[in-house]
């Protein structure tokens, strides 16, 4: 079964949230919709609507990162659910109990959503297919396959900036090859309809099928930054280089890291984005990651907003009533 085949359920909601691949433009943009509904949220005093009280979230993040599960745990908290995060490192799936087990013994416990991160590909929808009905999964990373909560906190910074998606051109600088978030925005950015994608890198980083993803292939920097709207920086795995797909970090930097020269290139008000962490010097000069273009800050803001939009969704309690709105719980 395809991931996106169980992400919906019989009456066209959302249920998991594995993939962008397979989702209508409705639904990313109500997910769009519902996360601005939120994002004044976290302008208040009291930073909580009662959406998901009495809830349960768990995160299992079998790899670590630390933006963000710390984004999700917020998102969740301020929508007033209860949080565990379970330290993989230290439970029992290192000591010979099973996947499975583990999930069976959570779900006793009432738990109502797992977020999951996983270095495999496909293990999140591997567990939304063994969960117990009530039960949503919203993945958080999976291997090099999809990463769509950030792909959704992306598209909203670039709606936040420039409003249409029809209009736009986007260029999408670095390893597309290895890249779940990549692969996750060029599917987001398709389905609304973004006129130009472009991916920049060299041939070792740039998958031989990208051209069938509906994206322009450039390998020279400064052609494909030419006239653009967006440009996204993806992060540059150091095992990389360890494993000859690329020069040197200076010889990279050099080619496709973005200084304050490159960006002129692109469209005066074009925006910078990187979903982080970045490699300084490597990806990107810190006066442009620190620069009046750049909105990376702006990004993880927004990830706050979105994650609570789809667990939200998620979970069917997507709309804040009046009162809600106006911050009574």
């Amino acid at each position: 079964m395809k991931q996106h085949d169980i992400q919906i359920d019989k009456d066209g909601e959302l249920r998991h949230f594995l993939t962008i691949e397979g989702l209508k433009k409705p639904m990313l943009t109500g997910i769009l919709d519902h996360a601005e509904n939120f994002s004044s949220v976290s302008n208040r005093q009291v930073k909580k609507v009662p959406l998901l009280r009495g809830k349960t979230i768990a995160n299992l993040f079998f790899e670590a990162s630390t933006r963000t599960r710390t984004t999700f745990e917020l998102a969740a908290k301020r929508l007033s659910a209860d949080v565990i995060n379970i330290n993989i490192n230290t439970s029992a799936t290192t000591k010979g109990e099973s996947l499975l087990d583990m999930l069976q013994n959570l779900e006793s416990m009432q738990v109502d959503m797992f977020v999951v991160r996983h270095n495999s590909s496909g293990a999140a929808h591997f567990i939304a297919q063994h969960v117990a009905p009530h039960i949503s999964v919203i993945n958080a990373g999976d291997g090099s396959h999809a990463h769509p909560t950030q792909a959704m906190l992306d598209m909203f910074t670039i709606r936040r900036h420039k409003q249409e998606f029809t209009k736009l051109t986007v260029a999408i600088v670095g390893d597309i090859m290895h890249s779940r978030v990549a692969r996750s925005q060029i599917h987001a950015l398709n389905t609304l309809g973004v006129p130009e994608i472009r991916v920049i890198g060299p041939q070792t980083i740039i998958p031989k099928e990208a051209a069938h993803l509906g994206v322009h292939v450039y390998h020279d920097m400064h052609q494909g930054l030419q006239n653009v709207d967006v440009v996204i920086m993806l992060r540059l795995q150091r095992e990389r280089m360890e494993g000859a797909l690329l020069p040197s970090e200076h010889e990279y930097f050099h080619m496709y890291g973005l200084t304050e020269e490159k960006l002129k290139l692109a469209k005066a008000d074009a925006i910078v984005m990187h979903p982080g962490p970045i490699n300084r010097g490597v990806e990107i000069e810190s006066s442009v990651a620190d620069g009046p273009q750049s909105v990376i800050l702006e990004q993880v803001t927004h990830g706050i907003s979105v994650r609570m939009a789809v667990m939200s969704m998620a979970l069917g309690r997507s709309s804040l009533t009046d009162g809600q709105e106006r911050g009574q719980s």
